[in-house]
């Protein structure tokens, strides 16, 4: 007899799983939220689980509420007797925090693994982690997928005559080289260096983008100042036309206006996080069909392998 498998979601993500389920072809299972007056909350399933697969989908964006929910929401599963707890997790926040930059702080991707774990948790499928290497720092399997899956066939519908991709930053070097791999053109990068988090204080360009086509990759955009000083540096430059694609549009503070206010085209992002407002300038591309057939790749026990592949 087949494994039944049952998706459910958190509140702060609920706008992509019930896209998820419908991808994957059954409804969204049922899940309530009790508030209490002091701020507590409990969570419970309306529906058997028992013996199921079942897959948890919630990003762990601010407030840090939705990673606890997150992490009551798998209690809760392995209380009522899941057979497999997965937690789909698209954006997987607090990953900035991968390792000690200074003294005296947290790993903070490690402390929510081990948060993860201790809950209950089988199995974790996530979307552009900030770094690879916090896939090390779970004890359970993790599938890390791409958004380039999503990105490549929107970015060939553009037809940019002199595409050239671009990185905000040198962290991003990776990113931006595969892209130019695959799709046989040139990247540059911005160097940037920084006064304090989410403040550069100065820019500098490495590589020629002339009369280019200019596509900016990263995984996060927060306050959107780096990413829209390096768009202006592009076009200072000689850049033609300036985008960006962004898996994560974390987008705090002045991030909105500073988008509408950039040199950029288009701004490209996924559906991990959900905007706080629209824009003109935004383009939202939904993962919902990538993580659906995630889901049912894992729930027959099939290969996986080709979307861990950085290609189209």
């Amino acid at each position: 007899m087949a494994t039944p498998v049952s998706i459910v979601s958190g509140r702060a993500t609920k706008y992509l799983a019930e896209k998820i389920a419908k991808s994957y072809g059954k409804s969204l299972s049922k899940v309530i939220v009790t508030d209490f007056y002091d701020g507590e909350f409990q969570p419970s399933f309306e529906e058997n689980v028992r013996g199921n697969d079942l897959f948890i989908v919630q990003s762990t964006f601010a407030p840090a509420d939705n990673l606890l929910e997150l992490l009551l929401l798998i209690d809760a599963a392995k209380r009522s007797s899941a057979k497999q707890i997965v937690a789909v997790i698209p954006f997987f926040g607090f990953g900035r925090q991968d390792r000690k930059d200074k003294p005296r702080v947290s790993i903070a991707s490690k402390l929510i693994a081990n948060l993860l774990s201790a809950a209950g948790v089988n199995r974790i499928i996530t979307i552009d982690l900030h770094a690879d290497q916090i896939q090390g720092f779970f004890d359970v399997p993790v599938d890390h997928l791409y958004a380039s899956s999503i990105f490549f066939p929107y970015l060939e519908s553009l037809n940019l005559p002199n595409l050239t991709m671009a990185s905000p930053d040198t962290g991003g070097t990776r990113r931006a080289a595969a892209y130019a791999k695959i799709l046989h053109t040139d990247f540059v990068i911005c160097y940037k260096q920084r006064t304090k988090p989410n403040e550069v204080a100065k820019m500098a360009l490495v590589g020629d983008v002339e009369g280019r086509d200019i596509v900016l990759v990263d995984d996060i955009i927060d306050t959107a100042g780096s990413i829209t000083k390096a768009a202006k540096l592009m076009m200072e430059n000689g850049a033609k036309s300036v985008r960006a694609f962004c898996t994560h549009p974390v987008f705090s503070k002045d991030a909105y206006k500073r988008i509408e206010d950039s040199d950029f085209e288009e701004v490209i992002v996924t559906d991990t996080i959900p905007l706080k407002k629209e824009s003109k300038k935004i383009t939202v591309l939904t993962t919902a069909d990538l993580i659906a057939d995630v889901i049912k790749r894992v729930h027959k026990y099939k290969s996986i392998s080709s979307l861990y592949l950085f290609n189209k």
